[in-house]
């Protein structure tokens, strides 16, 4: 094996910056680190989530993951990845506690953390990691394991990743990208088998599944073995309440301690109302119309001026004020969110109406046109509805389409969507990722593609050089832009309402994640 570069939780190894571990629980013994109960301490207590979506039990198995973020909603509380991203480190060690890269990018060793176990008691093996990363089959699974020559199980705390070729992305697309990385017990899914799994599943996260009432609720309970810390709070309760201003009202009466998603003039009154407490973090979803039909001749959204109609038709800051307060942030880029890596930075989108009426008519709609559906998460429809009163304007007449999220992803990946689609890429990674998942030929949500882009796409997956490597995915993204392959919404705020019993909700710390994480760091106010 070639020379190496070894990363563990200092990141690029530094012996002088390595706490020594009997220092480390004394200091958690006193409580003296931060966010750490002292030693000893039990879990108490329940938080109660309103939670804006039906929960899926597909959510429940990294396997499946298909590419959006709501599912690590679940598996930061149920599962743990090898690396993932954690407060101050989007590539924190965490079943792996270090890893080392080959100098020519082919081979990755990593090294599990000792003592890290599921909640069933079994141990984490590099067994379950290989089993984990060879199940997996959710919408990355032809790019992750083309790329991926072979998976070794070293020895019972050393896995070894070959690559075909050198891939800069391999790291981030494993832990952060898909769930090929997050870790599940092989010996018991063999023993209940796939729908087994998902009715009770076993992870190695810091909670641990009691119970699921499809489209009610989920209970968690802590998992006091867990590697990094026990949990502050004994139980969590996930409960769906699809309806904003029934979660606000939950919210004001106690029935919950955390809301997610509450907008507009609900939100204002939340933002006003005593005790309670508006969190707005912006996220990675940057939301965006795509246009599936360009690629075909006959749809009035071939014409790369219809498309850029529709994008001039779009009154971002009407929309932004009166869904998220002013708070998501109007931005250029269809795909890539500021804060990732190898972001470009494009012109600021305008609105102009009349210059949209102008194009439309040039590309011969004087009287505009039937657009056909304009699909979405029913959850956003109110952005779908809001969208569709600008385009109506403009003369591009469509019929709102919501579907319940699960089935929009589904629908989404399966290629059934026509017209237009308001997506929301949101997944963790960088800007190579979002082509991977959302531009180039094959990706899981992509129904066309373009030769140059998925030839550039080509040249950046293997280039190290990574002042190269940026200039093509800059240019890549510029080619999105200019042809309004995606035409730019905002990037979300996600806004959410915390009670009066809680101590720490855990929203940004992890940086652009929506939801509370760590689960483990969370607290109850004391009294």
């Amino acid at each position: 094996m070639t020379a190496s570069r070894d990363w563990t939780e200092s990141g690029p190894h530094n012996s002088a910056a390595v706490i020594d571990r009997r220092q480390l629980l004394l200091l958690s013994a006193l409580g003296l680190v931060a966010g750490a109960p002292a030693l000893g301490a039990e879990p108490k207590g329940e938080l109660t989530w309103g939670v804006h979506v039906s929960l899926a039990p597909t959510w429940f198995d990294p396997a499946e993951a298909t590419g959006i973020i709501t599912p690590f909603m679940l598996f930061y509380a149920l599962h743990d990845g090898m690396v993932k991203p954690m407060p101050g480190n989007v590539l924190a060690p965490s079943l792996a506690e270090s890893w080392s890269v080959s100098e020519d990018g082919l081979i990755y060793d990593f090294v599990l953390r000792d003592g890290a176990k599921f909640h069933n008691g079994d141990p984490v093996t590099s067994e379950d990691v290989k089993f984990s990363f060879e199940r997996y089959h959710g919408a990355a699974q032809q790019l992750i394991k083309g790329r991926v020559a072979a998976v070794e199980a070293v020895d019972p705390r050393r896995v070894r990743f070959t690559l075909k070729e050198a891939w800069p992305d391999f790291l981030s697309y494993y832990s952060t990208s898909t769930g090929a990385g997050w870790i599940v017990p092989k010996k018991y899914v063999e023993k209940v088998g796939v729908d087994g799994f998902k009715n009770a599943p076993v992870g190695a996260g810091p909670y641990k599944f009691v119970s699921f009432k499809p489209g009610l609720e989920l209970v968690l309970e802590a998992f006091e073995g867990y590697w990094r810390k026990p949990p502050a709070v004994k139980r969590l309760i996930m409960r769906v309440i699809p309806d904003e201003a029934t979660r606000l009202a939950a919210l004001k009466n106690g029935e919950v301690d955390i809301a997610y998603s509450i907008r507009g003039e609900l939100g204002a009154e939340l933002r006003q109302t005593p005790g309670l407490a508006l969190k707005p973090a912006l996220v990675q979803g940057v939301f965006c119309l795509y246009f599936p039909d360009q690629w075909d001749p006959k749809s009035p959204w071939h014409d790369a001026r219809v498309r850029k109609a529709a994008s001039l038709a779009i009154d971002r800051k009407g929309s932004n004020d009166a869904l998220t307060l002013g708070y998501s942030k109007i931005t250029g880029n269809p795909l890539v969110p500021e804060g990732f890596e190898f972001y470009w930075q494009p012109p600021p989108p305008v609105y102009d109406p009349a210059q949209a009426k102008a194009l439309l008519k040039e590309a011969g709609f004087p009287n505009g046109f039937d657009g056909g559906h304009y699909n979405c998460d029913s959850s956003y429809a109110n952005l779908g509805e809001a969208v569709l009163d600008n385009l109506l304007a403009v003369g591009i007449r469509m019929k709102l389409r919501p579907l319940e999220r699960a089935a929009f992803v589904k629908a989404f990946a399966e290629k059934k969507l026509s017209n237009v689609i308001q997506a929301g890429p949101a997944p963790f990674g960088n800007a190579a990722t979002r082509f991977e998942s959302y531009v180039i030929t094959g990706a899981g949500f992509s129904y066309g593609s373009y030769p140059e882009i998925d030839e550039m796409y080509k040249q950046q997956a293997g280039e190290l050089d990574r002042g190269k490597r940026e200039a093509i995915l800059h240019k890549m993204q510029q080619l999105v832009y200019e042809r309004t392959i995606y035409a730019p919404i905002w990037q979300l705020a996600f806004l959410n309402g915390v009670g009066k019993r809680v101590g720490e909700a855990g929203f940004g710390r992890i940086a652009l994640f929506p939801y509370t994480a760590p689960y483990e760091d969370l607290t109850l106010k004391a009294g």
